[in-house]
């Protein structure tokens, strides 16, 4: 389509510059003079949409790889003090980590257009395949990253993903050995992961600059399926597609910058948040969300080689789409059959996305069974097969004769269906990963909830006193420094405030010119000291089981809110289910043990931990802390007050957060509107 470019420029530096490297014919022929098809509508936006997400993946990701160290012993602790101590540096975890949720949802789009479309027809065969290509590429990325924070899920995915080469033949076992650099995931893993994760980014946008060649070569489909014929088929790429496709992105940042200044860890998981532990499995390992459907049908067929060669089919079966689909109509707009079909092979990616987050038991097996079969029955019977028996309805000649009046309805359609998988998926994954045998928290109102939440200074001061006086002689809070006290968003105290606070601990120093170790009042750049030398003195201290660091408490505790809430908690910005249960546990307490709850030898019950046996004693009880403000000596305000101070110790910046994202939402709410009137006054004349 975009052939020589007859650019001149006027300015002889570009002239001389353009005889010898034609660099901005190049562009000017495929960005500004390129002919579009004008009956695009908003679902080739997604397009841009993928190159600007790429970008801001590498840009911020970049920057992160500055800060981490890829180290087993100090990744997760590189991560947390990224987002704690470097400027912005929660905005930056952010921006990569939703992004990568932003990214897969944007190429989920853009291939189900492209399939609906039938943009993987001739002559768009490669095209298509690179398309698939980067779609792997992407899974390979998104894994490697998330095995980077080294939390809980990040090693135990690791584990669970990296055995699956085990299953080949002959060379399996050497296979995963060369991935874990040894004989068990740890630290040569990381490093290898990280490298990788570092350059597939760049590969990715290597195949994407192949991806536009391939698209400029043959063209762009549309939604009619017809190719241009005329002039007055297609419009000039800018401003028509620049505009349209502005307006497209800014809207989709409204959607990214809601996960990022509100919803951070609605996409993630709980279990995350917890340093990696090979001695302690999680109940449920379940990847991210986007690769749900494709661990179900792995886990749907009881052979492991045949598991891992059903998932990896079930991606690869793509390339071998322009070939499988022999219809000479492109466009499903006018195939009623496969139009139906392809609605019902939507349903089924996302009913194996459910499934892929349920335990792999009962009738979920059986279910993912069936669902696997009717997914590559989709591709080897159901298209071949519409492609000899259906009856399409008649082609527009061009596309200035096409009527696209009836497109809106089709797009409402895939909006409801995407909107209902992303919270099938999301509820899926909260309820694989409610705690089990526990009754459900019940909810408070926080100060610090919703988009102008705060922090109540005197909820922090009186949680604080908790802390120290309660829960400081078994749990420590290692990511916290005394001068976080005085800093903006905390507690409120001033400088000399926090030092005088400081100099109340002893901490260990060393060593002194003669060589030893010895201790000195702390000081405001120290962090609070851990109770315990080590985790096998805690765990001697404490009847076998070493009491957690509360630093990350209340992001690394959650429970499953269950149908619809999921749903309404995506809208409401709920995101306190961590504080919910850690308030629930400290009151949770009860020394009547129902019956049918066998509690073991030196556990106490309680009504909302896991399994109700918790090793903890009951550690609040009225009148136990003074309050200098006359607050309530309850229990009840113990555990609200503690609870507030331990989500700030979690989200030290969270005011900073929401207070930004709220500029951030009135500046694209405004250049979303800007970008709207513009494009309806570009294409005025166009329609």
């Amino acid at each position: 389509m975009s052939g020589p470019s007859d650019y001149q420029p006027s300015n002889p530096a570009l002239q001389w510059l353009e005889r010898r490297l034609p660099i901005l014919g190049l562009m000017h022929s495929s960005f500004v003079v390129y002919p579009t098809p004008r009956n695009l509508n908003y679902w080739w936006t997604f397009g841009a949409i993928l190159s600007f997400m790429l970008g801001m993946q590498i840009l911020t990701g970049v920057i992160l790889a500055m800060h981490y160290t890829p180290h087993a012993d100090l990744a997760f602790k590189s991560v947390e003090l990224i987002v704690r101590d470097v400027n912005y540096g929660w905005l930056l975890r952010n921006m990569h980590a939703c992004g990568a949720s932003m990214f897969f949802f944007a190429v989920y789009v853009h291939m189900l257009r492209g399939l609906y479309y039938g943009s993987y027809k001739e002559p768009r065969e490669v095209l298509w395949i690179l398309g698939v290509i980067i779609y792997l590429l992407m899974m390979a990325t998104g894994f490697m990253g998330y095995v980077l924070p080294w939390g809980q899920m990040s090693f135990w995915g690791a584990t669970v993903i990296t055995n699956l080469f085990s299953a080949i033949p002959y060379f399996g076992e050497s296979i995963v050995t060369l991935l874990w650099g040894g004989y068990s995931v740890g630290n040569p893993t990381l490093n290898r992961f990280f490298s990788l994760h570092y350059l597939l980014p760049f590969l990715i946008a290597g195949v994407v600059v192949l991806h536009v060649w391939a698209l400029h070569v043959a063209g762009q489909n549309n939604p009619d399926g017809v190719e241009p014929k005329t002039e007055k088929d297609t419009v000039p790429f800018t401003p028509h597609a620049t505009i349209k496709d502005g307006f497209g992105v800014a809207c989709f940042l409204l959607l990214y910058a809601w996960f990022i200044f509100y919803m951070p860890n609605y996409l993630g998981d709980a279990d995350n948040y917890i340093p990696a532990n090979p001695g302690v499995t999680p109940p449920h390992i379940v990847p991210e969300w986007y690769y749900l459907p494709f661990y179900a049908i792995l886990r749907s067929i009881p052979n492991k080689l045949a598991g891992v060669i059903g998932m990896f089919s079930a991606i690869i079966i793509l390339c071998f789409l322009p070939w499988l689909d022999a219809a000479k109509t492109r466009s499903s707009k006018y195939r009623p059959l496969a139009k139906q079909f392809f609605w019902i092979f939507v349903v089924v990616c996302i009913l194996l996305g459910y499934l892929g987050a349920q335990p792999p038991e009962g009738i979920y097996v059986i279910a993912g069974r069936v669902l696997t079969v009717c997914y590559f029955a989709y591709f080897l019977i159901v298209l071949p097969l519409l492609a000899r028996i259906e009856r399409p309805r008649p082609v527009p000649n061009s596309i200035s004769e096409a009527i696209l009046a009836k497109g809106g309805k089709a797009v409402a359609s895939v909006a409801v269906m995407l909107v209902a998988a992303g919270a099938l998926f999301l509820g899926s994954m909260q309820d694989a990963r409610a705690s089990e045998g526990s009754d459900k928290p019940p909810g408070n109102k926080w100060s610090f909830s919703g988009p102008f939440g705060k922090y109540d200074r005197g909820a922090l001061q009186r949680g604080l006193k908790v802390y120290k006086e309660v829960c400081a002689s078994c749990h420590g809070l290692s990511y916290i420094a005394f001068r976080n006290l005085a800093e903006a968003g905390g507690p409120g105290y001033s400088v000399a405030q926090a030092a005088a606070f400081a100099s109340e601990y002893k901490v260990k120093d060393g060593p002194n010119d003669a060589g030893d170790m010895f201790e000195r009042p702390g000081r405001p750049a120290d962090y609070f000291p851990s109770p315990f030398p080590n985790e096998q003195a805690a765990r001697a201290a404490n009847g076998g089981a070493a009491p957690p660091d509360l630093s990350l408490i209340t992001k690394a505790r959650s429970y499953g809110r269950g149908f619809p809430w999921f749903i309404f908690d995506f809208f409401t910005q709920y995101q306190e289910q961590g504080p919910d249960y850690v308030s629930a546990v400290l009151q949770g307490f009860d020394d009547h043990v129902p019956e049918g709850v066998t509690i073991p030898e030196g556990s106490y019950y309680n009504k909302y931990f896991p399994g109700h046996a918790i090793k903890m004693p009951k550690p609040l009880s009225d009148g136990q802390v003074t309050y200098d403000d006359g607050s309530p000596t309850t229990v009840a305000q113990y555990a609200k007050d503690v609870t507030t101070f331990l989500m700030w110790t979690a989200e030290p910046h969270m005011e900073a957060r929401k207070r930004l994202g709220f500029q951030v939402f009135v500046f694209l709410i405004l250049f979303a509107g800007l970008m709207y009137f513009t494009k309806k006054k570009v294409w005025a004349d166009s329609h």
